[in-house]
């Protein structure tokens, strides 16, 4: 389970009906609030809007919106304390124009009279209709008690998912360069991405960016003095790398750094190679890993797609852990369920496999020898995979999630991966509309990011392995496999 749920600020509406137990709502709603203040969740509440802090008078819904603007909260959670008001829920979630979280918990027996003092699970019923008659989005908890599984299960994925859209709405992606000529397969529509999506691209001129790398190298600077020991401490020099080479590398870093911090960026998109081997004499690759782990997420080959499907995936994890950008490659010599994640050294090397040395390394693929190369494995995990991407005005986001596994010694940094059915895997990317970059991160966020695609339109969700149907069976409190080959069980 997630632990930082402090990503989103939570609006928390709970509502009745005010023809049932007004005390049974008040007692509901605090129970509510000591649940999430368990769990972690970061949110604003109602006190103060009338005695029982409840939502049922659709008078109260300017007053709760601007309570909320104010206090800038990412999502809404509108627990149905003892049936709800769905005019109201209704009003402030189209209006407030944020994901929408509904829960109510479950009945008790009536009492011996034969009253009810809740029908929660009826009003619930009123308000999914009413959302959905108003083309609001919303997800949803089972019916269910505070204390079950299904409960916080459903609030942690629902507040990750509320992190990828908040991710999604705010992107700013920087494209350094144009595309590699040979690379067709990364080719995107910066217009498609703006009007679809509201998603900027800020393009800078590669040669710009080498001239003030070759600048700071040149002069006495701060900048670079930091970068040097920001490599030196993530990295092992190896042969080849001398002292001007290393300033060049930090002189980069610098530069680039110093350029997304005053743009304002998420994620880059970075034409790697092969005009800037020639320029600087370096590589690029150490700058790909480090600037992920300190939350940049950058593309190789200027794949814009593949800088999007980072930073979702970032944001699945809500910053626990940085994603790291690969290349599907080759099956698993013996393993008919395993693929090679690689790339030619820009893995964030804190993901390194332990006892690794993250090293820097000349080009051993391409005749000019330049430094800046990462070699290492990176540890053993549970890991998802993701692909952002689209083309003919349709866009998916593809997910699904394996676990390394032995294999052989690779150069470059890699890690083997497997799957329950590697085949479906293929044949679903090649069918497309996805290439050979994914973005991949440790642990397991299928769910997170299918929930996330309710709130994007125009994204549709694939689902490889979990299946969509497996997730939504999870979120209702179905097991979860151990690991690949794990069967799904009922709870």
């Amino acid at each position: 389970m997630l632990s930082r749920l402090n990503c989103v600020k939570l609006g928390f509406a709970p509502t009745r009906r005010t023809v049932f137990s007004r005390e049974e709502a008040v007692r509901f709603r605090q129970m509510t609030e000591a649940r999430l203040t368990e769990l972690g969740a970061d949110f604003v509440g109602l006190a103060g809007l009338n005695e029982d802090e409840l939502l049922y008078d659709p008078a109260d819904v300017p007053e709760v919106l601007r309570r909320f603007r104010a206090e800038g909260v990412d999502a809404l959670f509108i627990p149905h304390c003892n049936f709800g008001t769905e005019l109201a829920v209704t009003a402030l979630a189209r209006r407030l124009g944020v994901p929408v979280l509904l829960w109510g918990p479950r009945d008790d027996a009536p009492l011996p009279d034969g009253r009810r003092l809740r029908d929660t699970q009826c009003g619930l019923f009123a308000t999914g209709k009413d959302l959905r008659r108003a083309g609001v989005p919303f997800s949803y908890i089972v019916n269910c008690r505070l204390s079950d599984e299904v409960f916080a299960r459903g609030v942690c994925n629902f507040l990750a998912a509320a992190n990828v859209v908040k991710t999604f709405r705010s992107l700013r992606i920087g494209q350094v360069g144009t595309r590699p000529a040979p690379f067709a397969s990364v080719i995107s529509s910066e217009g498609a991405l703006m009007e679809r999506f509201g998603i900027e691209v800020v393009p800078l001129e590669l040669g710009r960016l080498l001239d003030d790398a070759r600048r700071r190298a040149a002069t006495p600077d701060t900048g670079v003095d930091d970068a040097r020991e920001i490599i030196t401490n993530a990295y092992v020099l190896g042969p080849g790398l001398d002292a001007a080479a290393l300033t060049t590398m930090a002189a980069l870093f610098a530069a680039l750094e110093e350029w997304v911090s005053g743009e304002g960026l998420s994620a880059l998109g970075f034409q790697c190679w092969d005009y800037l081997q020639a320029a600087l004499e370096i590589c690029p690759c150490y700058l790909v890993g480090l600037l992920a782990q300190r939350g940049v997420h950058v593309a190789c080959e200027t794949d814009l797609h593949g800088a999007i499907t980072s930073s979702l995936l970032a944001a699945a994890t809500c910053g626990e852990q940085p994603p790291f950008f690969a290349d599907l490659t080759v099956r698993h010599p013996t393993n008919n369920n395993a693929e090679l994640l690689w790339h030619c050294g820009p893995f964030p090397p804190s993901l390194a496999a332990p006892g690794e040395r993250p090293t820097l390394v000349g080009n051993y693929i391409t005749p000019e020898a330049c430094p800046g190369l990462g070699e290492f494995r990176l540890k053993d995990g549970d890991i998802t995979l993701a692909r952002f991407d689209g083309d003919h005005d349709e866009y998916y986001l593809l997910a699904g999630e394996g676990r390394t596994t032995d294999g052989p010694r690779v150069r470059g940094s890699y890690v083997w991966f497997e799957v329950n059915d590697w085949p479906t895997w293929e044949e679903r990317l090649v069918r497309g509309p996805y290439i050979h970059h994914v973005s991949g991160a440790y642990g397991r966020y299928a769910p997170v990011l299918y929930e996330a695609t309710r709130y994007l339109p125009g994204v549709q969700p694939d689902l490889v392995d979990p299946t969509a149907a497996e997730v939504e069976a999870w979120l209702r409190g179905a097991d979860y496999p151990a690991e690949p080959g794990g069967e799904w069980v009922s709870a």
